[in-house]
């Protein structure tokens, strides 16, 4: 007799092998689920659970990872080598990560809410449970070498593996499946912030653009779970800093008009950016890994003359809320900033999006308001103008504008701004939608599909 209860070893063999994990009896794929709906309470939490402690460890250790890149780069100043094993420590990383993609799990390349939320609605299978510790490593590297990446994409799709796993050793259906995959996203994008609200919201208005009570439960359940879970480990209140900042005035709305349509314009370019890198990788006869190390060496290379300005960014952003820089110098860092994040993606490593966007929103907004203390007698704070532009942003390249509101909001506990957040927003997604640009994330995901079928093509 063949016995297939799951056990340890044949768990592990199917983290590293990519083989599914094996279930005591078939699962109904047709209904909604034979148990209770406080059972798929349950499973809920736990995925939110378990998916916050993996952020968390993963948020903490690229922190570390941070610190450690801009020791690194100290020591190399004052060394005569240091130069070179900077550059070959950031090219080496990178290329690591490039490799474990390329040769072990292509799904778990880039962001990977694409994924979850192509396995959320239906359109792709649950991806195999490799991702998980694929995505963790590839992202530790990648992250840790300096890409301009952020950690949120990584979280949600480390949540999307775990409900898989989760749903596979309580036999939940398939229609439960993904409805707990959505759950994980939420659970991973509210530990990567602190953004519990954002986290819920995010997965109810762009993974799964409904809000179906079964799916709101489970989105709900798991981003409080996972927020929950991961408190002991990350500092519980906003990301970043703000100054007191001023009730908004009306006599300011035309900067406020301005940040908007501002972000708009520079939110379609960024997308146009970032799929035109794909589209380069994509094409190029050089083999992911050659890529991926030319790409670590340059980003090496800013990381010995300028660590400040490499990684994921949230350094960056935390100035700009604050209000500090000089108008050509927040020029010079958003227009950077906006290459290497395109350059960064284009790697074909593990890495989110959602940080670098809000670096570029808030320089966006941070630049507008210097010029307007040159031009405006009484000028909007550049601090409010930034947090404006990066909710802005955020609504032109993702078109998911509630999310930006509530984002930029739990990051920075500021919420006297949402009047002048609402109109920047609206206008930003105006803009977008005018142009004809998608979300960013449909882009990827019609990406995604069409290497699906170039590769069953190939094989």
């Amino acid at each position: 007799m063949n016995d297939r209860t799951p056990t340890p070893a044949r768990w592990l063999r199917s983290i590293f092998t990519g083989w599914r994990m094996p279930t005591p009896r078939p699962v109904d794929t047709e209904g909604e689920g034979a148990e209770s709906l406080i059972g798929f309470v349950l499973a809920a939490a736990v995925v939110g659970a378990l998916t916050g402690l993996a952020a968390a460890s993963f948020r903490v250790a690229l922190t570390y990872l941070s610190e450690w890149r801009t020791g690194l780069s100290g020591w190399g100043q004052g060394s005569a080598w240091g130069f070179f094993v900077v550059v070959l420590g950031c090219m080496a990383a990178v290329t690591a990560a490039a490799a474990l993609v390329r040769r072990l799990e292509p799904q778990a390349e880039g962001s990977g809410i694409p994924h979850v939320e192509a396995v959320v609605a239906g359109r792709a299978e649950p991806g195999r449970f490799r991702i998980l510790p694929i995505k963790y490593v590839g992202g530790l590297l990648s992250m840790g070498g300096g890409l301009a990446l952020g950690r949120e994409g990584p979280s949600v799709q480390m949540g999307g593996s775990i409900a898989v796993i989760v749903a596979s050793v309580t036999r939940r259906p398939m229609s439960d499946l993904r409805v707990l995959a959505a759950g994980g996203a939420a659970a991973g994008l509210a530990t990567a912030f602190n953004a519990p609200i954002a986290g819920g919201v995010f997965v109810l208005e762009e993974l799964v653009k409904r809000f179906d009570p079964r799916t709101t439960i489970a989105t709900l359940v798991a981003s409080a779970s996972g927020f929950a879970a991961a408190y002991p480990f990350v500092h519980s209140g906003s990301d970043f800093r703000m100054p007191d900042l001023q009730n908004p005035h009306m006599s300011n709305a035309g900067w406020v008009l301005a940040v908007g349509v501002t972000a708009g314009l520079l939110g379609v370019l960024y997308n146009k950016a970032l799929m035109f890198g794909l589209h380069v990788a994509d094409t190029s006869r050089w083999p992911a890994e050659a890529r991926a190390a030319a790409i670590g060496a340059a980003v090496g290379v800013l990381v010995w003359c300028a660590p400040d300005l490499a990684g994921g960014g949230d350094n960056l952003t935390q100035d700009a809320l604050l209000g500090h820089g000089a108008a050509g110098a927040v020029l010079g860092i958003l227009a950077l900033r906006f290459v290497l994040g395109a350059v960064s993606y284009a790697a074909g490593t593990p890495g989110g999006l959602f940080a670098p966007m809000l670096v570029l929103g808030a320089y966006t907004g941070l630049l507008i308001g210097l010029v307007a203390e040159h031009l405006d007698a009484t000028p909007p704070e550049s601090a409010a103008l930034a947090l404006i532009g990066m909710a802005a942003f955020f609504s032109a390249t993702v078109q998911a504008p509630v999310t930006g509101l509530i984002l930029a909001t739990e990051l920075t506990g500021t919420t006297n701004q949402l009047p002048p957040m609402l109109g920047a927003c609206a206008s930003a997604l105006l803009v977008a939608v005018a142009l004809r640009s998608r979300p960013i994330y449909d882009l990827l995901t019609d990406r995604a599909a069409a290497l699906a079928v170039a590769r069953g093509k190939a094989s």
